[in-house]
């Protein structure tokens, strides 16, 4: 049984998972560039959870369309609502295309993606040094932004579960419901 007033379990199981694991994708990348020691290391970890977070950023978007978020609160201002609704399509789409961009930067810099031990992606583009030189300074630009969207995704978070007690923040909060205890 579906409750209207919550994400569903998949939602919530996807949502805190790729919390965790873009988090963790944004340390590594600015350890990567910081870092000239450990810099291989970074980057064994750097490509395959990118893949990874691609994937489940494409299961939550078709989880998305099967189950839709819960409405909003009735009394949330206009802008707000527009707020959210473009926050959560710069989120999807960064999501999205930071992976992609990075396998499309990668592949035209003529390097493989490998995911585990033998296991490497094939190439989307040609290999092109120009293509790489434009591909590199977006993939970081996206990544700030990603990093800034974020931000304001976790205050508007904050905002309405300190201060608006609306209920928006417990609608993905990660636990049983009764109904699906059972």
């Amino acid at each position: 049984m579906s409750d209207p007033a919550h994400f569903n379990l998949p939602a919530r199981a996807l949502h805190w998972t790729m919390a965790a694991m873009v988090l963790a994708m944004l340390f590594i990348g600015v350890a990567m560039v910081t870092s000239v020691a450990h810099y291989h290391a970074l980057v064994a970890l750097h490509r395959p959870l990118g893949i990874g977070i691609l994937v489940l950023a494409v299961l939550r978007l078709i989880n998305r369309w099967r189950s839709p978020p819960p409405e909003l609160p009735p009394d949330l201002p206009g802008w707000q609502r527009k707020a959210a609704h473009a926050s959560h399509i710069l989120l999807y789409g960064l999501m999205l295309a930071l992976p992609l961009v990075g396998w499309a930067m990668l592949s035209a810099a003529g390097y493989p993606i490998g995911l585990a031990g033998s296991v490497v992606l094939p190439p989307i583009l040609p290999r092109d040094p120009a293509l790489y030189a434009w591909l590199r300074p977006l993939h970081t630009v996206l990544a700030y932004t990603l990093f800034g969207i974020i931000l304001a995704h976790l205050g508007a978070a904050l905002m309405h579960g300190l201060i608006r007690r609306d209920g928006v923040l417990g609608s993905m909060a990660l636990r049983l419901t009764a109904s699906q205890s059972r």
